[in-house]
């Protein structure tokens, strides 16, 4: 426990040091993360890392785990597949709006 203690304490000040300068742009950003308690949830998954008996082969996939995101996505393969969902949306909305059309001239003939 000492040592994951050691670690969080360490990977603080790094993160601090990191961003402790006289621009106060990354001053901003690192108050940012510490506000928003990114600093503390790297810190936290870093020290579980650290705390595993064995070491994951892959350790990015062990944070993505940790962290909650899904492993394996393809994010790419996504983004592909939204931007064609979105065009096949939008052809079967003016689809939708010229069967209305034709809808309301079919009314108005009677």
């Amino acid at each position: 426990f000492e040592a994951s203690v050691h670690l969080a304490t360490a990977f603080s000040a790094t993160m601090s040091s990191n961003y402790q300068t006289p621009d106060s742009k990354k001053e901003e950003f690192r108050k940012y993360l510490e506000k928003s308690g990114v600093i503390d949830a790297l810190t936290k998954v870093l020290v579980g890392l650290y705390e595993e008996p064995e070491r994951p082969p892959n350790a990015v996939d062990y944070i993505k785990r940790y962290m909650g995101a899904p492993t394996g996505v393809d994010v790419e393969a996504m983004r592909s597949e939204n931007e064609q969902l979105r065009k096949e949306r939008e052809e079967l909305r003016a689809t939708v709006e010229e069967l209305n059309a034709r809808i309301k001239e079919g009314d108005g003939e009677d």
